[in-house]
């Protein structure tokens, strides 16, 4: 004896659901196709609910991975944008301190102070060791 809870179909009923089904959508032709009727004719099948629960989960963690991927390819590119500026920025500022540190520079920027560059070559003075 099978414990089985059938639900009879009212009989005007049937005429609906064939001439629903009978229909030449593709969703009618894929129900035809899987004959989902026959799975559903007790209810609602409870055994598989754990399996669709997990798909169904499985679905939701692959579309977040996703989206994460997405935010952190963002973030990178976002990243390498502000380190190429940063970059560009340096090399200027380097450039500027470069021609800034030039002999010539230097003499033109002191001559406002009153500093003059010197016309003798530097030389060297050497003390001999009992003279200091």
């Amino acid at each position: 004896m099978d414990n089985k809870f059938k639900i009879e179909p009212e009989r005007g009923n049937e005429a609906r659901v064939k001439s629903s089904s009978d229909g030449k959508s593709a969703f009618s032709g894929l129900e035809k196709k899987l004959k989902l009727e026959t799975y559903f004719e007790e209810g609602f099948p409870v055994q598989y609910l754990p399996k669709i629960l997990f798909v169904v989960f499985i679905g939701l963690l692959y579309i977040s991975n996703t989206h994460y991927a997405d935010k952190t390819t963002r973030a990178i590119e976002k990243a390498q944008n502000e380190v190429e500026d940063l970059r560009a920025d340096f090399t200027t500022l380097k450039a500027d301190v470069m021609f800034a540190s030039k002999q010539s520079e230097v003499a033109r920027r002191v001559k406002t102070i009153g500093l003059e560059e010197s016309l003798k070559p530097p030389f060297k003075i050497v003390v001999e060791k009992g003279e200091y």
